[in-house]
């Protein structure tokens, strides 16, 4: 692939407002971080309108059965597999769903692979490992737009028919001409010339909150502001489940433990017992029929009533 001048990068440019920065007291450079961490996230807000376009990509290919894989190295890698491991505690969505391919595998999430990022043919490799097929969805992310390691997977994503998203930090990238969209929060020079870890790490960051989040939303896993596809696996999200509960129905602590109980700890399930007065399996045939949507369930057990 053709290689990009890293000197026509934003993110590779020297920030002028911070070229003191080694003369400041601990304080300044602090109040120094603190307001350029701000441009990440007004960069982010300005690109609400393509990572809107994204999630309704990405709806829709998991509406079809289809998986979303985050793929990136370095830095950008790493916060794939954060936002992709979150999502199984959070929403119940695991690697059958969300799954994160990081340059040089999963010891690079620890160690450094810097030369893996440069590794064209392996971006291919790695992404044909998880058998993907048409429905799915590849978000690379890359701060540079231009790392040879996504932009293998991109290509061959594209050529299988699958959907694709850029993730970058900068404008007019290689990324642009093969992804089917690219969101790009233009975070402007780091305050450590090159320290993509920073401005562009935290908008990177953002961004697949957003994307993420707003898609399980979108398919169900969300009743008012509660996750209530969440799994509750040990004794803090026990209680977690127990308050959703209450605050979901206006029970107490009791009711809502025997609820959990009496759903083998699906709190969709015990939401719409309790709502709709119904029992476990009349409460799941309501989820099944309102596709997965707690608000759907509950209004259909008033239509039926």
């Amino acid at each position: 692939m053709k290689q990009t001048n890293l000197h026509g990068l934003v993110t590779e440019t020297r920030n002028q407002d911070t070229m003191n920065i080694d003369e400041l007291s601990t304080q300044e450079i602090v109040d120094v971080i603190c307001t350029e961490d701000q441009k990440a996230v007004k960069a982010v807000q300005n690109e609400s309108q393509k990572m809107s376009r994204a999630v309704e990509l990405i709806v829709a290919s998991l509406r079809n059965g289809g998986r979303v894989f985050y793929i990136g190295s370095g830095t950008s890698g790493r916060l794939g597999v954060l936002d992709a491991a979150e999502l199984l505690p959070t929403f119940g969505v695991g690697e059958d769903v969300f799954k994160a391919i990081i340059a040089g595998g999963e010891t690079a999430m620890f160690h450094p692979a810097e030369k893996a990022e440069d590794d064209y043919p392996a971006g291919i490799t790695d992404l044909l490992a998880e058998n993907p097929t048409a429905n799915d969805i590849v978000i690379g992310i890359s701060a540079s737009g231009r790392t040879p390691y996504v932009i293998g997977a991109l290509e061959k994503a594209r050529e299988l028919g699958m959907g694709t998203i850029g993730l970058t930090c900068n404008r007019e990238t290689p990324m642009n001409a093969i992804a089917d969209l690219v969101i790009a929060p233009v975070v402007g020079p780091e305050v450590i010339a090159g320290s993509t870890r920073m401005k562009a790490g935290t908008a990177q960051k953002l961004v697949l909150n957003i994307l993420s989040t707003v898609s399980m939303i979108r398919v169900g896993k969300v009743y008012q502001n509660l996750m209530v596809d969440m799994q509750p696996t040990n004794e803090k999200l026990q209680r977690r489940s127990e308050r959703i509960i209450m605050d979901a129905t206006g029970v107490d602590i009791k009711t809502a433990q025997r609820a959990l109980e009496e759903s083998h700890g699906n709190i969709k399930a015990s939401i719409v017992m309790l709502k709709a007065n119904c029992d476990f399996q009349k409460a799941m045939q309501l989820l099944v029929d309102g596709d997965g949507f707690v608000r759907k369930a509950i209004r259909l057990a008033e239509y039926v009533d």
